[in-house]
């Protein structure tokens, strides 16, 4: 298979309070990562790549990420995906790809009824490092500091965790608010 793993230190999680998956698309590397949310903490739980040799035609390597994508969701049976949202690169057929491969995951996670949390880039790098138009290596540093990693994160794959820490950021901020409104606050007094 062409999932190369990273870090995994997930067994034995008992408080687990939100899993998410981030995908970092693309036809020739696919970048994942999962991310817990455990008591309004960010915990790693793993992250790598799906790789898929330059010389494989595109149906093939689509095949590869579906299949790697199927066996990360199997491991570790997220709760949501979060994904970049669909961009337009000036190459219209590296367009094209880059669709084709968010297409896979999306249909990985509608095979599993998994949600979908979709994110512009900007969006993404405003969640981690504060500022929409970051640079790779920004946002490579931040995901490492975030989630305490000593290692250095390939950029596929920390793009992939850096979507799951802004979906976790923007939940747990929409949960505090939505703690905050009057009608809300007597519910969860309960």
């Amino acid at each position: 298979m062409g999932i190369q793993p990273g870090r995994d230190r997930g067994a034995g999680l008992s408080l687990v309070r939100q899993r998410i998956l981030g995908i970092d698309p693309g036809t020739v590397v696919t970048g994942w990562g999962v991310v817990d949310m455990v008591g309004g903490s960010l915990r790693h739980l793993a992250h790598g790549t799906i790789g898929s040799p330059a010389n494989h035609d595109q149906g093939a390597r689509l095949h590869r990420i579906y299949r790697g994508l199927q066996e990360v969701l199997a491991r570790y049976e997220p709760q949501g995906i979060s994904l970049e949202k669909v961009f337009f690169a000036r190459n219209p057929q590296s367009t094209l790809k880059l669709g084709q491969a968010r297409g896979v995951a999306l249909l990985a996670a509608a095979e599993n009824r998994i949600a979908i949390h979709e994110y512009s880039s900007a969006e993404i790098k405003l969640a981690v490092v504060g500022y929409g138009q970051a640079a790779k290596e920004q946002v490579q540093k931040m995901v490492s500091s975030l989630l305490h990693l000593s290692e250095k994160v390939p950029g596929d794959a920390a793009d992939a965790l850096a979507a799951a820490i802004c979906y976790l950021h923007q939940s747990a901020f929409h949960a505090r608010v939505a703690g905050t409104l009057p009608g809300r606050r007597q519910e969860l007094r309960r």
